[in-house]
């Protein structure tokens, strides 16, 4: 009787996601740099919140999000009713493919894209549709050549991850105009906050009917242990997203935490402006060493090694001096590592463990 349940079509063909590892076998005390988190955490208003909410455990949270969408409105000059909260912003991804695609339909992305746009389609039963990038850099002309009539959804997200490249708000601003009447355009902007003065495509969301931004708490905000993400898009799809949406998706302590989060815009500064440093001199320093990467507009660097092998034997040797960084093969990227910017001592410890593999003294 158990072989007539069965998954629907396509489920079973769904690779699992793995994230970046977080132990290192007999290594006590591993620098952890694979999944691009804030090395500084959240600011001290933020763990003030989280343990206010402990007296409201009791509790359930309120289902409208409006005091934590409004604070995000209110920093971000934003209209609150069209903001959407949600699990990471993964779950935006998810709402949006429940809601606009499903079988016979395409949603398009980039070779080099975040996992979950392929995962999110295959679980609807819509068609993937990879597209290929220009040198790690999304390529506009090859995204609109491979939309038809049965595209739903395009993914982009921008900055990307893992590549760190970006495109110009003219590209993005051409792709959304070019693209079929019934698709949407989806910008993930996780590593927004990351770029000075960017809007994460905030604007074109107020000027067109066709574009969602997601967002999230993940990244520079330090949050990444509470799951909390956001989207901002036409009013029309907003409401669509809402009837899928549950009830009590984020927690009262989530709620509360990036609220204080998203006021507290001095910290975000401060770690922006961090990060800037420490990526450019990672970058700089690894470059020195035989090991390039693209200009990163995110928190992390792709570095990139002469081979598969090389690559593969770094990250041994880098997990062998209690350094953990990312592999990205699931990426089409097997020759390359992705290294999360960490603080000083971290980066500084990442680019003298990559000198000892390459012989350099």
């Amino acid at each position: 009787m158990t072989d007539l349940i069965r998954p629907q079509p396509g489920i079973m063909d769904i690779a699992l996601y793995e994230g970046g590892k977080a132990h290192v076998a007999g290594v006590a005390n591993a620098l952890k740099l694979s999944s691009n988190e804030n090395p500084f955490g959240p600011s001290d208003r933020v763990k003030e919140a989280f343990q206010r909410s402990v007296h409201s455990l009791h509790r359930y949270p309120n289902t409208d999000h409006a005091s934590l969408r409004g604070a995000i409105a209110e920093v971000h000059g934003l209209d609150a009713g069209r903001i959407i909260c949600g699990v990471g912003s993964d779950e935006i991804i998810t709402f949006l493919c429940q809601a606009y695609a499903g079988p016979k339909d395409e949603v398009v992305f980039t070779e080099h894209g975040f996992l979950m746009y392929r995962i999110s389609a295959m679980a609807v039963g819509a068609t993937p549709v990879e597209v290929a990038e220009r040198e790690r850099t999304a390529d506009v002309d090859a995204i609109l050549a491979a939309c038809t009539s049965r595209t739903r959804l395009v993914f982009i997200a921008n900055p990307n991850n893992p590549t760190g490249t970006m495109i110009s708000a003219a590209e993005v601003a051409r792709l959304a105009e070019g693209l079929p009447p019934k698709a949407i355009l989806v910008l993930d902007g996780a590593y927004a906050e990351y770029v000075e003065g960017y809007d994460g495509g905030a604007a074109l969301v107020e000027a067109r009917s066709n574009v969602v931004m997601t967002r999230t708490f993940s990244k520079i905000y330090g949050l990444g242990g509470l799951r909390i993400g956001w989207g901002y898009g036409p009013r029309a799809i907003i409401d669509v997203l809402n009837r899928i949406r549950g009830p009590f998706n984020l927690s009262t302590t989530a709620l509360d935490a990036a609220e204080a989060a998203v006021r507290d815009q001095d910290h975000v500064n401060r770690c922006r402006s961090e990060n800037a440093r420490m990526r450019t001199w990672l970058a700089q320093a690894l470059a020195e060493l035989g090991v390039p990467s693209d200009t990163s507009m995110a928190n992390f660097v792709l570095a990139r090694f002469a081979n598969v092998d090389e690559a593969e034997a770094c990250d041994t040797f880098l997990q062998g001096q209690g350094l953990i960084v990312r592999r990205v093969a699931g990426y089409k990227l097997p020759h390359c590592l992705r290294i999360t910017v960490g603080d000083e001592a971290g980066c500084r410890r990442v680019a003298h463990a990559v000198a000892q593999f390459k012989g350099v003294k």
